[in-house]
């Protein structure tokens, strides 16, 4: 069930257990409803048992941590989820991307080995035989993505990869 992520547990609220939740889906709504299941980066699998956006922060409380305590021992780790099928054609879950082979000029340069998550817009980390490589995840740096090849083309500019 880890396939796309949603979240990444804050700081605790309260004494309770609930958690303040950095969001990195355009869905929390439906993300966060009561009863669904996310899952950590060590592989636990929690249920949310209450959700409520408080001023724009979203404060979730899980079944299986009960307190302060037990949601502190899971700060900072990232919240996955499972994927759903898009039905419109050319889109795709920018996590889907990881093993894409990197190309550029029609040449591969390297290897998407992660996507991550920023404020203005994804970042792909790109794996090369120079080192590790971040480039921002948009259409003037990232002109072509072919998901039935897995493959991206990044633009021929120098300095880039």
């Amino acid at each position: 069930m880890k396939d796309v992520i949603v979240g990444r547990i804050g700081k605790p609220h309260g004494l309770a257990g609930e958690v303040a939740i950095q969001v990195v889906t355009d869905e929390p709504e439906f993300r966060f409803a009561v009863g669904k299941k996310v899952v950590t980066d060590d592989g636990a699998v929690l249920t949310v048992r209450a959700a409520r956006n408080s001023n724009g922060t979203w404060l979730l409380r899980f079944a299986e941590l009960a307190d302060r305590t037990a949601v502190e021992a899971r700060r900072g780790q990232t919240l996955w989820a499972e994927a759903y099928e898009i039905s419109e054609p050319d889109t795709y879950h920018a996590s889907a991307l990881v093993g894409f082979t990197v190309l550029r000029a029609g040449e591969p340069v390297g290897t998407v080995t992660r996507v991550l998550s920023a404020p203005a817009q994804d970042l792909l980390e790109i794996e090369t035989p120079a080192g590790e490589r971040l480039v921002p995840f948009v259409k003037a740096l990232v002109p072509e993505v072919n998901v039935d090849a897995r493959t991206l083309e990044v633009a021929d500019m120098e300095g880039l990869i």
